[in-house]
């Protein structure tokens, strides 16, 4: 093994494994879907943007979502979508609003799974809105 070789094992984390468990399949995860986007359509903040980029049936999104929840947690491939483009013309949105969502789908995961189910949910749910700031408002050169 190379010295080349070593470093990039090392810094390349490890691929995220399926999660195997009784409770957790794609009506769980559904259910957590629909359970989080109603509360979300209520929130003061995130519901009217949500409601202008969705106006009328929600079940696409949500299947769509549901689709997007299976591929990350289970591992299934069931999403096709290219969530950065989508979120990158939400002017509107702010960093902070993606604390807002994750306050929300931390409370609903830990509500509707146990705790270590939850964390699961949550800590691919930080890993994700992460890589959704870092697209929508980090550009090299921006420097205070």
């Amino acid at each position: 093994m190379t010295l080349k070789s070593s470093l990039a094992d090392h810094a390349r984390p490890a691929p995220e494994k399926p999660l195997h468990h009784a409770g957790v399949d794609r009506a769980a995860i559904g259910r957590l879907v629909r359970e989080f986007y109603a509360r979300l359509r209520k929130n003061e903040r995130l519901g009217p943007i949500f409601a202008r980029e969705i106006p009328g049936d929600w079940e696409p999104h949500l299947e769509k979502m549901t689709d997007f929840w299976c591929s990350v947690i289970l591992k299934t491939g069931d999403y096709h979508g290219r969530p950065v483009p989508a979120h990158l013309k939400l002017g509107d949105v702010t960093e902070a609003d993606f604390d807002i969502w994750l306050a929300m789908f931390s409370q609903t995961a830990a509500e509707l799974f146990g705790p270590e189910i939850a964390a699961v949910f949550v800590d691919r749910a930080e890993r994700i809105a992460t890589s959704l700031k870092l697209a929508m408002f980090f550009r090299l050169g921006d420097r205070a």
